[in-house]
């Protein structure tokens, strides 16, 4: 053993250098997939808009008219990309400011901790679940909306914060949850299914990020189990797509 000032280390270890770090060497990236989400929505926004759907809300509008979830449209005609254009659409200027700034809050806090790539996951899979969610209480309504995704980001950040020690409550996550089913139980034309599904499938996909993606060598294998609560969430949404007629039964959001 050889004497170093910072105690008796190993020969090897005695001649090995710690590379400095600064604060701004060591500082985390922002959280660019939540911003680049944002634009995203904001981007399509605009283009439903100019095809034709009014900033008031009502529906309408080729990119609305085509992107929408309506379940008898995915199980006839067999237009499956519903199920994931529709969580990029909304109906009116209050629709999307709301799920922007749910998103914005969520995403800051929780894709730092989880990272870009997860963060990214947690939000697309809860998409596909939130898609699933609607299909499955109402196929035969309209369902646009981000806030099935939103609402497993919430989720994920949840169950995130629990399993770090983060008190649910103290945190305001709890309080924040409560808010958000009551306003979606009491509140007519929200898709109580679609948010349902997208918080459940947000929270699996935590869940799985916290005990298989925090784990050295396990990244790949978490994300993997993500991807399935995902193909899983499809193939329910297209099972239950065509419960119903052809006649649209409402707007969900």
């Amino acid at each position: 053993m050889t004497p170093t000032p910072v105690g008796m280390r190993c020969p090897e270890c005695a001649r090995d250098r710690t590379k400095v770090k600064t604060i701004r060497s060591t500082r985390v990236s922002g959280p660019f997939v939540t911003q680049a989400l944002i634009t995203i929505n904001v981007i399509v926004f605009l283009a439903e808009t100019a095809a034709g759907a009014p900033l008031g809300g009502g529906g309408g509008g080729y990119i609305f008219n085509h992107g929408a979830l309506f379940g008898p449209l995915i199980a006839h005609n067999d237009e499956y990309w519903r199920l994931f254009t529709s969580g990029f659409l909304h109906d009116g200027v209050i629709h999307i400011l709301f799920n922007m700034l749910f998103l914005y809050f969520i995403g800051i806090m929780l894709e730092p901790a989880i990272g870009h790539w997860n963060f990214l996951v947690v939000y697309m899979v809860s998409l596909l679940g939130g898609s699933f969610g609607a299909l499955l209480l109402q196929p035969d309504a309209v369902t646009i909306g981000a806030s099935a995704a939103c609402f497993g980001a919430l989720g994920a950040l949840i169950v995130v914060a629990y399993y770090r020690g983060i008190s649910i409550w103290q945190s305001g996550l709890g309080i924040t949850l409560v808010i958000n089913i009551v306003f979606s139980l009491s509140v007519s034309g929200i898709s109580i299914g679609g948010h349902l599904g997208g918080l459940v499938a947000g929270a699996i996909c935590g869940f799985v990020i916290v005990q298989l993606g925090e784990r050295r060598g396990m990244q790949g294998a978490a994300i993997a189990c993500c991807v399935l609560v995902g193909v899983a969430s499809v193939v329910g949404a297209v099972a239950v797509a065509g419960s119903h007629g052809l006649a649209p039964g409402g707007v969900g959001f």
